[in-house]
């Protein structure tokens, strides 16, 4: 495990020492007597130095504050399809990622309600704007993918993630959950970066098929009813297109982690559609072309996700209004309607940014409602 200590998340006998290191930390205690405003800082402090394993710091603090999540600020999580796997085998759970923080969390908790065990989390470190936040994501079964790299460094790192992913799935037996992108997708229309598939296929000794189905690869539908993020999606497409140099700051990666949390989200439902290694050995007998194997494959995770969407009215609304179309519009009420577009103008009101284009806004917001149910449309049709 030394080779991975840069990146890795702690390992049990590692959790007691931690966690009293992040009691001292004052911004954390200040966030954990955010979300626990009844329970005294000392007591706090006394809890945190009784957990000695990972699973038991999730279930008894982290737990408790993604079901006041669910019960105030969702009309519910669901996690449907557990069914189509081996519960028994450790998964590479691949996704569409909506929330920074919640898609995992989320995750997590809905597994541990089934009395299975939670997943590691693949972060970027560009995320972990303090020291104190990296002690968190760690102890929170998270391993650290490195971003801004140099060319010579980034294939370097990239072989290292790609070991430890095969090491955590077939020595540790142990789950893992990444996002199909690096970053989410500010439109919704997700799509799986070859270049993934590529990393995991660093590690291996046999072909690409024979190395990624090693990895038990079960990609994973999320669908969330109403983004809190939608606006600053928004926002940063007007700031890139009025300016392509433009980057998002650390204060705004804090911006959108806190208001993906605190936000309102309606339904929010994960769809497991199941391990695809029937369909890669398909593949595999269609070409023997690596790279065109690798585009075969994202196309493959990419239809299965776009097939399990959760559809909501409000994606059917936005298709209609997107497409100048009328094909949904017996399918959801008048009220629907008219409060979908006072929802649009409640977000598009937060933006705060000089020569607000309203009508470019309310465009990207339309188009990132819309394309969920475009895509499950192209698909569906295809199968």
């Amino acid at each position: 495990m030394d080779e991975f200590k840069d990146i890795r998340c702690f390992d049990n006998e590692e959790v007691h020492d931690v966690l009293v290191r992040l009691s001292n930390e004052k911004p954390f205690m200040k966030v954990l007597s955010t979300i626990y405003p009844l329970m005294p800082k000392d007591i706090l402090k006394q809890k945190l130095s009784t957990f000695n394993t990972k699973y038991d710091f999730q279930k008894e603090m982290v737990m408790p504050f993604l079901q006041y999540l669910e019960a105030n600020l969702t009309k519910g999580v669901d996690l449907n399809g557990l069914n189509k796997i081996d519960v028994t085998k450790s998964q590479l759970y691949i996704s569409n990622h909506r929330d920074i923080i919640l898609d995992s969390a989320f995750l997590c908790g809905k597994l541990v309600e089934n009395n299975l065990d939670t997943v590691e989390i693949a972060i970027g470190d560009n995320l972990l704007i303090f020291p104190w936040i990296e002690d968190l994501v760690k102890v929170n079964k998270s391993f650290i993918v490195k971003r801004g790299l140099s060319p010579r460094y980034i294939l370097e790192s990239s072989q290292k993630l790609s070991a430890y992913i095969n090491y955590t799935i077939n020595k540790k037996n142990q789950s893992i959950w990444i996002a199909q992108r690096e970053g989410r997708a500010k439109d919704a229309n997700d799509r799986t970066q070859e270049s993934l598939l590529k990393m995991f296929n660093m590690y291996g000794t046999g072909d690409f098929i024979e190395n990624i189905s090693a990895l038990n690869l079960c990609p994973l539908s999320i669908s969330y009813e109403y983004d809190p993020c939608d606006f600053l999606k928004a926002k940063e497409m007007q700031q890139r297109r009025d300016n392509p140099e433009f980057t998002k700051s650390a204060t705004d990666d804090l911006i959108n982690m806190e208001t993906g949390v605190m936000g309102y989200k309606g339904k929010v439902v994960y769809e497991i559609t199941g391990n695809i290694s029937h369909e890669l050995k398909l593949i595999a007998a269609q070409t023997s072309k690596r790279n065109e194997q690798i585009a075969l494959t994202a196309q493959l995770i990419d239809k299965r996700i776009y097939a399990n969407y959760n559809i909501f009215a409000c994606n059917k609304i936005a298709y209609d209004y997107y497409l100048e179309d009328k094909k949904f519009e017996k399918e959801y009420t008048v009220e629907e309607k008219n409060a979908f577009e006072k929802y649009l103008s409640f977000q598009i009101a937060k933006i705060e940014l000089e020569n607000k284009d309203e009508k470019f806004i309310y465009s990207k917001m339309i188009e990132m409602y819309a394309n969920p149910l475009i895509n499950k449309l192209k698909t569906t049709s295809d199968l």
